[in-house]
């Protein structure tokens, strides 16, 4: 058994305490890119204290699926080193509400979200498994019901959603501001085997298109990294035709704020009504708002909001 000594010393690390933490809720299991994501640490670091976790007999490693996955060992829960599980559990209970906790569990929320809409990779929700069930392939097959159409994907990022919209649209256009993740979107699209796509290094508040150019605007997961979310949406409704879409995927307002330093959010998600005003300020109508994600004890809360461009100008002459 490991000496008392040096367990005080293994579990005088914070990120081995997080970890513990972690780990000690009633999800289950987590695999290393879950608990990466977590703790918002680099791999090797995650890897390293597991392995000290492990070696210590404070967790368990299981193999499956082709992940490593890790869980609080028995011996710790069924009062072993010294009956420690309860001074551990006295210690987390302490810690609850303070904003490194408070992180932790967001995160942890959103990589469960992840996990629940990617059941059949992780194998850990055996009721909802069915196969052949996927989102995606819905997706797809809904977007066959839809005219061919130019779009656009602002902000695009890595390509997944322009790469997606290619199934269905006649043209694409990917725009994102940096030139280094254009090109992985290109690549994405080459392996893919898709072509109707065309990328532009651009702003959100400056698209580099010519009015009434596109038929739908996409925004997903992108306003809250504009400097002006308004003005982003009023340039998405300028590239549209008549009778044009814009499709907003966003965040309803949070209070998560250590998204700011971890992913570079200027803005804590948006009020329903923000949404709406933005849409309509922007000479948008038929403007809707609904939630388009939302699971229980997750903080984020995904909300689609939708306008279309007049085919006529309301403006008296």
């Amino acid at each position: 058994m490991q000496e008392a000594g040096d367990l005080f010393r293994l579990l005088g690390d914070e990120t081995r305490l997080r970890l513990l933490r972690v780990l000690s809720g009633r999800h289950g299991r987590l695999n290393v890119t879950e608990l990466t994501s977590v703790l918002g640490l680099a791999q090797s670091g995650v890897s390293r204290h597991l392995k000290l976790l492990k070696e210590a007999g404070l967790v368990v490693e299981e193999k499956g699926g082709g992940f490593s996955f890790y869980r609080l060992s028995p011996a710790l829960l069924d009062g072993g080193f010294g009956g420690l599980w309860p001074t551990l559990q006295t210690q987390f209970a302490d810690a609850e509400g303070t904003p490194a906790v408070r992180a932790d569990d967001s995160r942890l929320q959103e990589v469960l979200r992840l996990r629940k809409e990617n059941f059949g990779v992780h194998g850990t929700d055996r009721a909802q498994f069915v196969p052949g069930r996927s989102w995606a392939a819905w997706s797809r097959a809904l977007g066959l019901l839809l005219p061919p159409v130019d779009v656009v994907d602002i902000a695009c990022g890595e390509g997944y959603l322009s790469v997606e919209a290619a199934r269905w649209a006649k043209r694409v256009i990917g725009i994102d501001r940096s030139a280094e993740v254009l090109e992985r979107a290109r690549e994405l699209a080459s392996r893919r085997g898709v072509s109707n796509i065309t990328w532009k290094r651009g702003e959100l508040e400056k698209l580099p298109l010519e009015d009434r150019s596109v038929d739908v605007a996409l925004l997903s997961q992108a306003l809250h990294h504009a400097a002006n979310p308004a003005h982003a949406v009023a340039e998405a409704s300028r590239v549209l035709r008549p009778s044009g879409h814009v499709l907003v995927l966003d965040l309803r307002e949070h209070d998560q704020t250590w998204v700011r330093d971890r992913v570079g959010d200027r803005w804590l998600g948006f009020k329903d009504d923000d949404l709406a005003s933005f849409l309509k300020q922007a000479g948008l109508s038929e403007v809707k708002v609904r939630i388009g994600a939302r699971l229980p004890g997750d903080p984020f809360t995904v909300l689609v909001a939708s306008g279309v461009k007049p085919a006529r100008s309301s403006k008296v002459a």
